[in-house]
């Protein structure tokens, strides 16, 4: 492979003011996780410990190897969603190693509304699902719940995607051999109960663990019946009367080392399907990304030096680099993985699209995983380029992305826009995971674009109407458009939404590459039929 050559300036004003302006944007990304990661009111969190519990992310950090990542999804799900309710939709999902084993764990956070359901709770739990059936990865569910918020009924009871999808998921993957492990650590109603019940093994904690379909108060209103929490659904009752749970625990410590003892027990461990080579740093600094990406959406970021910045020793072996240059297609390592990468450059051509096509074919013929580095306007428009089927160009490209059947992934560094957003694998194209830059943006087009289209239809109305609007009003009009697709493009209501996986530092890109790329190279290559070809 060739080494990249910088060009950049480290000591220029624009590289400074890039800089400054990226790190203010690191500090708002920890202390959204910060927020996040408390968990619940000091108060929630008090009355927990001083039951003898631990709190979800120490029962995380307990049961994990020690000095193990962990790799969390959602992380800022729901966030400014629900009143009283931090960062996270009550729920905490990510993959950890337990003996040696990725898993896929999922936490009631019990301190936050009792570990009660949301709509987004359940948006997260089931995405942290299909990535664990993706890749065939045990699941580790923590409950303590105390079932659906009701209120938010519709967002978690009737539709796919909701409380039902993760009864359906459990039980397919179960039947996929995918291990199902619960560890009931306090009362968990309803649904809360259904999951360790569905559930392979199932651990519960002695005077502190309960399920039942129906609470004590439910019970006394349907049926009159006075009954105590302990022998309706307590650890000794299913324990030794029911059968429901399989393992009884003194407290949240037993516990977890009960579930690491069955997790050792689960056979032997996928092997990695790809040569792995030495791991190497990059010749230049990651660090320098943040001068390196520009502060004003307005001027483009030179993609290349960031990605001398991400790839081992900053080689990179370019494909077809003076034809259709507004992508960047080449092959390249992160930590000794080998990947191809397309990076926008540019707004999207028809050259430039075929080219992707061609790159992906090579891809998939050579098992090579696809990383997409999204930062483009979209694709070009006009009468010239579509007298020469940038339709047909761009929906060549499409059709490779989406029939790729190696594991692709999805990086939003800038802006991304339109048809450009779904070809550089979009949400709705199934990535193995979607991740932003607090850079990141995406909408159906960029504020100024989107106000000045809807100027335009203003204009218009006017000319069909026989009135007129000063420059003043029209600008006043289109100032709300812009701030309006400012919200909705901005990487944090992508993550509030869940539709993208996390919110990343680029610091720390090359980590959270590697350790995807190692959960993906641990499971079986698929063979890739591609979609007709316009031609």
């Amino acid at each position: 492979m060739n080494v990249m050559k910088s060009t950049l300036s480290t000591v220029t004003e624009e590289f400074r003011r890039n800089r400054a302006a990226y790190l203010e944007r690191i500090r708002d990304l920890h202390a959204r996780r910060a927020a996040a990661n408390e968990g619940g009111s000091e108060k929630a969190r008090k009355l927990h410990k001083s039951r003898g519990q631990m709190l979800p992310r120490e029962r995380i950090f307990a049961l994990t190897d020690p000095g193990s990542p962990f790799l969390e999804f959602g992380h800022l799900a729901g966030e400014g969603m629900y009143e009283g309710v931090p960062p996270g939709a009550t729920v905490i999902t990510g993959v950890g190693q337990v003996n040696g084993r990725s898993c896929m764990i999922i936490a009631n956070e019990a301190a936050v509304k009792g570990g009660t359901m949301f709509g987004m709770t359940t948006k997260r739990h089931t995405r942290a699902q299909l990535f664990a059936w993706q890749h065939r990865l045990p699941c580790i569910t923590m409950v303590q719940s105390g079932g659906g918020f009701l209120p938010d009924l519709a967002n978690i009871f009737p539709d796919e995607g909701q409380a039902g999808s993760i009864m359906y998921n459990q039980v397919k993957m179960s039947a996929a051999g995918i291990p199902q492990i619960a560890i009931v650590h306090g009362p968990s109603t309803a649904g809360g109960a259904y999951i360790p019940a569905l559930c392979d093994e199932v651990v519960i904690i002695r005077n502190q663990g309960a399920m039942f379909l129906g609470s004590p108060q439910l019970v006394f209103s349907a049926t009159g019946e006075v009954i105590d929490i302990e022998p309706l659904g307590g650890a000794e009752m299913h324990s030794r009367v029911s059968g429901v749970s399989d393992h009884i625990a003194e407290n949240d410590s037993h516990a977890l080392a009960i579930t690491r003892n069955i997790v050792a027990n689960l056979g032997e461990l996928p092997e990695l399907r790809w040569k792995l080579a030495a791991p190497e740093e990059p010749l230049y600094s990651p660090e320098e990304i943040y001068g390196v990406v520009s502060s004003d959406p307005r001027f483009p970021t030179d993609n290349r030096e960031v990605l001398m910045r991400l790839v081992d020793g900053s080689r990179f072996q370019e494909f077809k680099e003076l034809y259709g240059d507004t992508l960047i297609c080449g092959f390249a390592r992160i930590k000794g993985y080998e990947i191809g990468i397309l990076a926008n450059n540019g707004v999207m051509f028809g050259e430039s699209a075929v080219k992707g096509a061609h790159f992906i074919e090579l891809c998939c013929k050579r098992d090579i995983p696809l990383l997409f580095m999204a930062d483009l306007s979209g694709f070009m428009v006009g009468k010239a380029v579509e007298q020469t089927g940038i339709a047909k160009h761009g929906a060549k490209f499409i059709t490779a992305m989406a029939s790729a059947n190696v594991p692709r992934y999805t990086l939003i560094t800038g802006g991304s826009y339109a048809a450009g957003y779904l070809a550089m694998c979009g949400r709705a194209f199934k990535p193995n995971a979607m991740m932003m830059w607090p850079t990141g943006r995406s909408a159906l087009m960029g504020p100024e674009q989107a106000a000045t289209t809807l100027a335009m239809v203003k204009d218009n109305i006017h000319k069909r109407e026989g009135t007129s609007w000063t420059e003043a009003e029209r600008e006043a009009y289109k100032a709300p458009v812009r701030k309006t697709f400012e919200e909705f493009a901005n990487a944090y209501n992508f993550s509030r939404h869940l539709w993208c996986d996390m919110v990343i530092d680029p610091l720390e890109t090359r980590d959270v590459m590697a350790l995807l790329l190692d959960l993906a190279g641990r499971t079986a290559a698929q063979e890739t039929q591609f979609g007709v070809f316009r031609m």
